[in-house]
């Protein structure tokens, strides 16, 4: 027998629970006679009775039911108001086109801030316009706010772009719980590390910014993987050892070393069990665009993807601020080799390198150094001759200890980890990846 709207029991009757659950139920309800006497005022409205009966309503249902809403009498006691919100909450999480267009011409016709989380429920591409216009314009707060909470409830359908700028300058606007609310709302976008860094940098309420730190704080950091080169056997130098340990602090996130040397095992980079992948950064610690660059990081990049999402950073040679680092040391060097009275040229000394892709960079890095690139090979004769043709500032391309720098601690110095300006760049710059 199809349950009537006359057969409900009344509030606070003890029937009337197991009468919403036999009705919640039954597969077949007839809608109409419900919603007919809902618009003629014949049902008295009660949020256990329409939470049962939006379940069995299709979408022309849905959008007769949110239209006997929206031409409810006004009211400005609040019982009944609030009454009619938590209504609102019910009927209008319908996802439909209707439902949607309904929505919008009410948001056009009458000034009510319930509407408009409803409309980001419909989750509609289009409507992104429309919400960031009623959270940008001046306007009454609580209108602003619920067409931010309107973009939060449709979040990852909006253009991401687009939102993201618009919640950067609503975190500095002058509404404190508006800009607290667009720090929350940030930091749950996929780019939110980067977001909260740039809105950090701008004036903020004091509240916003305190609650910017403590998102900043939370997210997590993407797992890094530094390739180096390694000695004989896959060895890993104390000093890239002691920088892995450094940055993971720093990130408390993974940092993994792996050598090209030795061929070591793959270090495992993938998530334990239950926790989430987050994308892998690879950072090649390579100096020089030599044959590792050219062949094995592709090929170690190539058996990361298949493990998970993969971010890769160009080699260490090519980054700009890498370079302004050797200028300055080697300014630096020269200027103290000439106040000994040694003026030759400075040396940069390399490896040897394949002609080609090597030797364009190589220019270019004397040109940006105003120094003299030099390949020193490892043979003992050549390293006695090299010694001897060394009469000013020298820098070694090794970014740990090796062979050369031990034969030639006098000419050459500390390689280039062990100085500060170099390892300071590091730590600040890998530190502040995502």
């Amino acid at each position: 027998m199809t349950p009537l709207p006359s057969q409900v029991p009344p509030e606070g009757s003890p029937e009337r629970w197991p009468w919403l659950q036999r009705l919640r139920r039954s597969e077949a309800v007839a809608t109409d006679p419900w919603l007919e006497a809902l618009e003629q005022g014949a049902l008295p409205v009660a949020s256990d009775l329409m939470a049962v009966l939006v379940e069995k309503l299709d979408g022309a249902g849905s959008v007769r039911l949110l239209r006997w809403w929206l031409t409810l009498p006004p009211s400005s006691e609040p019982a009944v108001l609030a009454q009619r919100r938590e209504l609102l909450d019910l009927i209008g999480r319908r996802r439909d086109p209707a439902c949607a267009a309904l929505l919008r011409a009410a948001v056009a016709e009458r000034p009510d801030p319930a509407l408009l989380p409803l409309i980001g429920h419909q989750r509609d591409r289009l409507d992104f316009g429309l919400l960031e216009q009623q959270a940008r314009q001046a306007g009454p707060s609580p209108w602003r706010r619920a067409a931010l909470e309107g973009l939060a409830v449709g979040l990852s359908v909006w253009p991401q772009a687009a939102l993201q700028q618009l919640l950067q300058e609503l975190c500095t606007d002058l509404d404190a719980p508006l800009a607290s609310q667009a720090v929350d709302l940030l930091a749950r976008l996929p780019n939110a590390r980067r977001g909260l860094e740039l809105v950090l940098d701008r004036p903020l309420d004091p509240g916003a910014e305190a609650r910017a730190r403590r998102r900043l704080a939370a997210l997590p950091r993407c797992p890094l993987l530094l390739v180096v080169h390694g000695r004989a056997g896959g060895v890993v130098p104390e000093e890239l050892q002691a920088l892995a340990g450094e940055l993971e602090q720093r990130r408390r996130a993974p940092v993994r070393l792996q050598t090209l040397s030795g061929n070591p095992a793959q270090p495992e980079t993938a998530p334990g069990p239950g926790q989430p992948q987050r994308p892998l950064t690879l950072v090649p610690l390579l100096l020089l665009p030599g044959n590792h660059v050219r062949h094995d990081i592709p090929a170690i990049a190539a058996a990361c993807r298949q493990r998970g999402p993969l971010r890769r950073l160009p080699f260490l040679g090519a980054w700009p601020s890498w370079q302004g680092a050797l200028a300055d040391e080697l300014a630096a060097l020269a200027q103290q080799a000439a106040s000994h009275g040694l003026g030759a040229p400075p040396l940069l000394l390399h490896h040897p390198l394949e002609a080609g892709v090597a030797d364009r960079y190589l220019a270019h890095l004397e040109r940006c150094c105003a120094a003299t690139c030099q390949a020193a090979p490892y043979t003992a004769t050549e390293l006695e001759d090299l010694a001897l043709a060394i009469r000013g500032a020298a820098l070694p391309l090794a970014l740990a200890a090796n062979r050369l720098t031990e034969s030639l601690p006098a000419a050459l110095g500390a390689p280039l980890l062990q100085r500060r300006r170099f390892r300071t760049l590091l730590l600040d710059q890998l530190g502040a990846l995502p």
